[in-house]
């Protein structure tokens, strides 16, 4: 396929990031947003981080207090049979996640070539409050008009919900509260209204029976979100059977909507991969990719803190090419540019 990776990749490595505070080590920056602003390319990386502790048999766990006004550190020993500890991302139980190994946040990092970027000292966005306790993660920001807005995944005990922000130049910022209670997560809004009314891409995790799959909403004034739709689901077999969810904010192209998406296997290896929707009725599928668009191949992409992972929350339209940013690899972010032409080749 006619992809090509930065020469510079990874353009923003672990070591470009700064930590919050002394005693926290970055684990990674990766998963970010995009947008322009006027000759700036910004990037909105989740950035990972982690108490610093030089003994081996213990995890250090950080979370936000319930006040949210402090960050707590709790130790768990890696000899404790009762908890698993094979995922790095997590600590589980019987199975089921009872804390996140990280602490994330949103910070800003700036270009003047798309490139070459420069991260900021400090984080844009800190969690806030009880439902951001596990740390907020994988923006996704929209242009509408002279405004940005930044949908974000939540996490805390209470499971993954969706928050949205507002800015106008990513140094202030406002928060407009819960925008779907979890558990969802890979919401991002369309760049315009579509007759009259604001859409989002979402992806609700059903617990009793079903699969993390795409769905779709719609809202009068991006508060009040409803008739949700199923949008399209797992593939019987392959490269996205096992989840899915919504990567780049889509982009209007004249043959419909290019919804660029994550998917993965049994084996969590996390590919991107493309649908077209109808530009009048966005919950309608035209097509949608047979392979993937974009895989884990390079050494940045396939090795690091958890590997086989390419994950996009970000791209644009660059005169008949999509710059598509990533995560890679759940540790740094990479770019790669797709002309148009081959991304619709995907399609069957």
């Amino acid at each position: 396929m006619n992809i090509i990776r930065s020469a510079q990749n990874p353009v923003i490595r672990v070591e470009d990031v700064a930590p919050s505070r002394p005693d926290f080590k970055v684990l990674g920056a990766f998963n970010a947003g995009v947008a322009q602003l006027g000759d700036e390319t910004i990037l909105l990386l989740r950035v990972a981080e982690a108490p610093v502790t030089d003994n081996a048999d213990e995890v250090l766990v950080p979370r936000l207090n319930d006040a949210g006004t402090s960050v707590l550190i709790e130790r768990y020993d890696k000899a404790d049979s009762r908890y698993d500890f094979s995922d790095s991302r997590f600590i589980s139980q019987y199975g089921r996640t009872i804390m996140l190994t990280s602490l994330s946040h949103l910070r800003v990092a700036r270009s003047k070539d798309g490139i070459r970027f420069e991260v900021e000292p400090q984080p844009a966005l800190f969690p806030e409050h009880a439902l951001e306790a596990w740390g907020i993660e994988d923006p996704r920001v929209t242009q509408i008009g002279d405004v940005y807005y930044i949908t974000y995944s939540a996490a805390s005990a209470h499971g993954v919900g969706v928050g949205l922000v507002e800015t106008r130049d990513f140094r202030a910022f406002k928060r407009r509260g819960m925008m779907l209670a979890p558990e969802n997560k890979d919401v991002m809004l369309f760049p315009e209204k579509i007759n009259g009314k604001y859409y989002a891409l979402h992806r609700p995790v059903p617990k009793a029976f079903g699969a993390p799959e795409m769905w779709i909403a719609e809202s009068p004034d991006l508060d009040h979100w409803g008739n949700h739709r199923f949008l399209m689901g797992l593939s019987a077999q392959g490269w996205d059977s096992a989840r899915m969810g919504g990567g780049a904010v889509p982009i209007r192209t004249e043959h419909g909507w290019l919804a660029l998406y994550h998917g993965a296997d049994a084996n969590h290896r996390y590919c991107m991969g493309a649908a077209l929707l109808d530009l009048e009725d966005p919950g309608k599928v035209i097509a949608r990719s047979r392979i993937p668009v974009l895989e884990p191949e390079a050494a940045y992409e396939v090795n690091g803190f958890f590997g086989k992972v390419v994950f996009s929350c970000g791209a644009l339209l660059l005169d008949g090419t999509v710059r598509m940013y990533y995560g890679a690899a759940d540790e740094v972010m990479a770019v790669a540019d797709i002309p148009l032409e081959t991304i619709f080749n995907t399609f069957s």
